[in-house]
């Protein structure tokens, strides 16, 4: 039995709950790193000030917009690789990521040329303040610099994840989150570089995750990296970016919706804008752990959808849901009644903490109803339902999050400000979960399954091969 025929069969007959299970949990594993990046840095700046602390929270726009780009190009070809791979061509597949991959790189670089050119506008715009600016600067010279290892490390890690080999995907950033920590506690703690120290931490980390994750995939994986297969093809390139949009949406307006809530608790001083912070990374690796089984659950439904096999996505989106809520719901129990001793982990001033461990709460209470919202989305935009899968994705940062943090800092202030994140994954969860009741009792069976997208027009790329350059 061939390579892919292999592929093939464990993709589509392996249990359900154990396939997912055996792909979210390296990918739960990767996306935690990937938070402790940020929290090791929120920790070990604390040990500092207030300001320093926050001037994480401030870069952290910036690299969610990063992030934005990266998950557009990895999920967005992974998807399209996928269903390549459910139909066996493997030609195809290489297209795709390789279209991403130095796709990727070029934007990550035009990213670092312009982030210099607007360096100190742009780190007003994301809600600096007079004191917060000459550490912000600090930070944000290395997130610049990391950008395009960022970008294309994270799109090797979601095609590897959606090729059904998510242990290798966590390898790599699970080698570079344990260097970062170590980076952090010898530049900022040893060394003495504060901010400085803690972004090139960061920066280091980065790159050598980069280069494990590309060996990794050119030895592990069924598709390819070649310059000679970039497209040019528009066709290409619109699914790449109708698959990826719901994760652009997703992480686009997570980094605005950041910036807008760094303005709106400007007023409240450096310590109000830590305590956020502070919140937020807390809250977005808990988060991780529920995004992290979604994951694992994505290359599931986009194969076996492709294939055919409705029935499994449907077994698949029960037990992504009802898991993922399970387990954040437990996890959130501590933020609920464990708020305080938390946020004092990060940051020991009694302002930092009073402000942080109400936010805390609410945030808690929302990341429950977060995992019906996070299964939702990541069902259709798997199965190449973009327009439904952008609109659920920009519910919790757009949407819902945008008017509710106007509203309520506005009327009651701070305290909007500290219950604005929660009340909107409360309220993005509830509007989600009719849309994944519908898809449970509509969709067709597995005898009536067709899949509407056209063959021959993008996926058989043999076709249309005098209409597309390579270089």
């Amino acid at each position: 039995m061939s390579k892919i025929d292999t592929y093939y069969k464990k993709m589509t007959e392996t249990p359900v709950y154990k396939l997912i299970l055996k792909l979210g949990i390296p990918t739960t594993i990767s996306m935690l790193i990937t938070n402790i990046y940020n929290l090791a840095d929120t920790y070990f700046l604390g040990t500092l000030d207030e300001s320093a602390q926050a001037s994480t929270g401030i870069l952290f726009t910036l690299q969610a917009i990063i992030q934005a780009i990266a998950f557009m190009l990895g999920h967005g070809s992974g998807t399209y690789c996928a269903k390549a791979l459910a139909e066996k061509d493997t030609k195809t597949a290489t297209t795709y990521v390789s279209t991403a991959f130095f796709t990727g790189f070029l934007m990550g670089v035009l990213i670092l040329i312009f982030g210099f050119i607007f360096f100190e506008p742009m780190l007003w715009a994301l809600g600096s303040t007079e004191s917060i600016l000459p550490h912000a600067k600090d930070y944000g010279l290395w997130v610049l610099i990391s950008c395009p290892f960022m970008i294309t490390s994270l799109i090797l890690n979601n095609n590897l994840r959606y090729e059904g080999i998510a242990m290798f995907s966590m390898i790599g950033l699970t080698f570079g989150g344990v260097l970062n920590v170590l980076g952090d506690y010898i530049l900022v703690i040893k060394l003495g570089m504060g901010v400085f120290g803690a972004g090139l931490a960061t920066a280091v980390s980065q790159m050598v995750s980069f280069v494990i994750l590309l060996v990794l995939y050119i030895l592990k994986a069924q598709g390819s990296l070649k310059i000679r297969a970039v497209s040019f093809n528009k066709i290409v390139f619109i699914n790449i970016l109708k698959g990826g949009l719901p994760s652009l949406i997703r992480q686009g307006f997570n980094s605005i919706s950041n910036g807008i809530l760094n303005n709106m608790t400007k007023p409240f001083g450096d310590a109000a804008i830590a305590a956020i912070t502070i919140v937020h990374r807390y809250t977005s690796f808990v988060l991780a752990i529920g995004i992290g089984i979604g994951q694992g659950f994505q290359p599931v439904a986009s194969f076996n959808y492709s294939a055919g096999k409705i029935k499994r996505v449907k077994k698949g989106l029960l037990f992504t849901w009802i898991f993922s809520t399970i387990v954040v719901g437990v996890i959130s129990l501590f933020g609920i009644f464990f708020s305080s001793n938390i946020v004092r982990i990060f940051q020991e001033a009694p302002e930092v903490v009073e402000i942080g461990s109400l936010a805390l709460k609410f945030s808690s209470v929302g990341l429950i109803f977060l995992s019906s919202s996070t299964s939702a989305n990541m069902l259709f935009q798997s199965i190449r339902r973009a327009k439904l899968a952008s609109f659920l994705a920009l519910l919790r940062s757009g949407l819902v999050f945008l008017p509710a943090v106007i509203i309520l800092q506005n009327l009651f202030g701070l305290f909007g400000v500290q219950s604005s994140q929660g009340i909107a994954d409360v309220l993005s969860g509830l509007i989600s979960i009719p849309f994944m009741i519908h898809f449970l009792k509509n969709e067709k069976d597995d005898n009536d399954f067709l899949d509407t997208t056209p063959k021959g027009e993008v996926d058989n790329l043999n076709d249309k091969e005098k209409e597309t350059t390579t270089f």
